[in-house]
């Protein structure tokens, strides 16, 4: 047997495998994960390295295969624990070792750190009130501002407030010979969690806590989760609490009592929209010893982070999929709120669900694992009814006074028939205009960003389309169609490029376009967008939430990221614009997901001391999906979709294997597809399948695809059929350059 073996997992490329034989002595005690004492080099000098696979094939003459030593002596090291877990996702997702190792470590190498720079004012209270007041009867703007900012906040970052005061240099340097100010180094880079600190101060968000008691409802749940963690029973449990009802604090609770026996936390939220909030409140529970991790921080910031927990200088790490993988020592508890989200499926090979990771790296820590939502997925309320999990149920909402909304479902084709053409119902412009006057905030969301789905011809039909993608080109304000699969960018043409007429016009909906039409509706509103293009700047979902929170806009108007855990007490109403938007998706899903999104906006509405509406807007308001959502009523819409899923045989009712195959040969890629067809007939399993068809959109970035679905209720067999598929398709991603990825479920 062969270990394959890498030297330092800090550098920047785990590419770099070296492959030693097991001795004899160590056959059975090596396996991933495992560190060992290995001789490497001209001079045969032992170093310690990390076994990422075993395998009994030898990569090269196995006459020059040196050795393995010995086990390296002492505890496993966290970075051993992670390399287990990717070989364990490896094997259950299908992906190389290289690919799950990039996963599970992602911040390999230390990015040199730029000095940032921080004023601090030198003057005594009065002696600062002295200089503002003669800035400004002298007319020194820049002076005025800088002083008055130092003294609200303390001192200043260089690199933003500098920028965002609009002061120069100039400015500063003769306030510095004269002592009234200092300019400090700081070898470090900016700390994500201080630059949401400084916003949600803003916003007063910062302040201390409310003194709020647990309800019967949220004691019974600490104290059941509690009960099993004392006993050294490390289980896995649902709180299925309606929106508002305080899972939140249950998390804390737990987290803190986690943390006084010298152990550390995880907790996985869906969206990076979401950190800003969640992160403070947690902040004014247990202080600066919490992180943040998200794909929007710089890789020097992530790298500190990830230092800051291998160092055990944190607790607390908060973040979307990949804050899963924090290098703690100490893992006692791991938290995934609004676990029903898709967003902790990975698109990237290992294509692995986080939380089943969560459960496995739970198990390796000796961990519990906490699943948090209104909506659960039908999978994780099915293990919970089944006795898999532990079930907690919250009913009602945490604060007394907040009750759950008012829903209103309005059929649009009456509109429409009644002569309103408008994507504002008649309600619902009725009640924006309501909450304008009484000066409490808005949000309506459409899952749809741009201006326009797409540009048509009158004449010949012909919707413009990408030239890379089976897609077409969605208008934005700006005037350009832009492509929302690989990017590509035009203008919108004058006349329709196949047949030349003039006829050619937007149609369809999306933020941008009612952003416009609400502004038009009501012009003295003040109106925030937030989007996929408006946050795509580093920040930006905290910028336009922290303004929303201190009521700088009457309305937001968003995608699904404006109405998923956000706490804004002044919100009274929630429109949602379209409903029916996602019954349309090709995923069997959709249903699911209908309902999930709809409960989770009405969520958003009435969670301070005001009562709340909801508008539901669609064109099928008989839906079971729609009705239910509007009566907020998970247990008859789990009945239904359950019973749907069980029908078609869908997951949960059975595992669920997806081969997605992919060239830029649309030849190969069809002939790669029919022989793993063939071979899964071929197979002893008679498991059910479809396809190999031509996935939703065919082509992206002239890529074309295709997919085959395997479905077998026992989960063991999926994986089997996977691998031999594997295996199959190695030799078409050399000869043809087939590549595939796996989704099991």
């Amino acid at each position: 047997m062969y270990a394959n073996i890498i030297i330092d997992i800090s550098h920047e490329s785990v590419d770099r495998v070296f492959q030693y034989r097991i001795p004899e002595a160590l056959e059975g005690k090596i396996e991933a994960g495992v560190q060992v004492n290995i001789p490497f080099g001209a001079g045969n000098r032992l170093r310690k390295g990390y076994v990422v696979e075993v395998t009994g094939q030898a990569q090269y003459d196995a006459s020059r295969i040196k050795e393995v030593d010995s086990l390296a002596e002492g505890s496993v090291s966290v970075q051993s624990q992670l390399i287990r877990l990717a070989w364990w996702m490896k094997e259950r997702y299908g992906s190389t070792m290289n690919q799950a190792l990039r996963t599970v470590l992602p911040v390999k190498q230390k990015v040199r750190r730029v000095p940032r720079r921080r004023i601090r004012c030198l003057l005594e209270e009065g002696e600062l009130e002295a200089a503002i007041e003669e800035a400004g009867k002298k007319g020194y703007k820049a002076r005025f501002r800088l002083l008055t900012a130092l003294k609200e906040r303390g001192s200043l970052s260089w690199e933003q407030d500098m920028k965002a005061l609009k002061i120069t240099a100039a400015v500063l340097e003769p306030l510095r010979k004269a002592g009234v100010i200092a300019v400090e180094e700081e070898e470090q880079y900016r700390n994500p969690l201080m630059e949401m600190r400084r916003l949600a101060e803003g916003a007063k968000l910062g302040q201390a806590p409310e003194k709020l008691l647990l309800s019967g409802e949220q004691i019974r749940a600490v104290q059941g989760i509690w009960g099993d963690y004392s006993r050294g029973i490390r289980g896995t449990y649902l709180i299925h609490g309606v929106t508002g009802s305080g899972k939140t604090e249950v998390y804390m609770e737990l987290m803190a009592r986690v943390i006084r026996e010298g152990r550390q936390a995880i907790v996985l939220i869906p969206e990076i929209s979401l950190t800003w909030q969640t992160v403070m409140r947690f902040y004014r529970r247990f202080g600066e010893r919490i992180s943040v991790l998200n794909s929007r921080m710089s890789l020097g910031e992530r790298y500190d982070q990830y230092e800051r927990a291998r160092k055990g200088e944190i607790d607390i790490i908060v973040g979307p999929r990949s804050a899963l993988f924090a290098p703690f020592e100490r893992q006692g508890l791991i938290v995934i709120d609004e676990e029903h989200e898709n967003s902790y499926r990975s698109e990237l090979a290992p294509r692995y669900d986080a939380r089943e990771a969560a459960a496995e790296r739970a198990r390796m820590s000796g961990a519990s694992l906490i699943l948090g939502s209104a909506t659960p997925s039908l999978e994780s309320y099915l293990r919970a009814k089944e006795g898999a999990y532990g079930l907690f149920v919250l009913k009602e909402r945490a604060r007394q006074e907040a009750l759950l909304p008012r829903v209103e479902v309005v059929d649009l084709r009456r509109e429409l028939a009644q002569g309103n053409r408008s994507i504002f119902s008649r309600r619902l412009k009725e009640l924006i205009e309501d909450r304008l006057h009484k000066k409490e905030q808005s949000m309506l969301f459409i899952n749809r960003r741009g201006y326009a789905n797409f540009v048509s011809c009158r004449s010949c039909g012909e919707a413009i389309k990408c030239p890379h993608c089976d897609v077409t080109l969605t208008l934005h304000r700006n005037g350009r169609m832009l492509c929302h699969y690989c990017g590509y960018s035009a203008a919108q043409p004058k006349v329709c490029p196949s047949c030349g007429s003039p006829y050619i016009a937007p149609f369809g909906t999306g933020t941008q376009k009612i952003e416009e039409m609400a502004a038009g509706l009501f012009p003295g509103a003040r109106i925030l967008r937030m989007d996929l293009d408006t946050t795509s700047k580093k920040g930006g979902h905290q910028e336009i939430l922290s303004a929303f929170a201190r009521g700088e806009a009457d309305i937001l108007i968003g995608t699904q990221m404006i109405v998923k855990g956000h706490d804004f007490p002044k919100v009274t109403l929630v429109g949602a614009m379209a409903a029916d938007l996602s019954l349309y998706a090709s995923d069997y899903r959709c249903g699911e997901e209908t309902f999930d999104l709809l409960t989770q906006a009405a969520g958003r509405a009435g969670r301070g001391e005001i009562p709340g509406n909801v508008v539901i807007q669609t064109y099928q308001p008989d839906h079971y999906s729609i009705q239910t959502a509007a009566r907020q009523d998970y247990e008859a819409f789990f009945s239904q979709e359950l019973a749907y899923r069980r029908l078609l045989g869908y997951p949960p009712a059975m595992g669920l294997l997806t081969i997605q195959m992919a060239s830029p040969d649309p030849e190969a890629l069809g002939l790669a597809a029919s022989r793993v067809s063939e071979l899964v007939r071929e197979g002893e399993e008679a498991p059910a399948f479809i396809g190999p068809v031509n996935a939703p959109v065919y082509k992206v970035n002239d890529i074309y695809r295709k997919i085959l679905y395997i479905k077998h209720e026992n989960y063991d067999i999926l994986i089997q059929i996977r691998k031999r598929a594997e295996a199959c398709l190695r030799e078409w991603e050399r000869r043809a350059k087939v590549l595939a990825q796996y989704d099991i479920r």
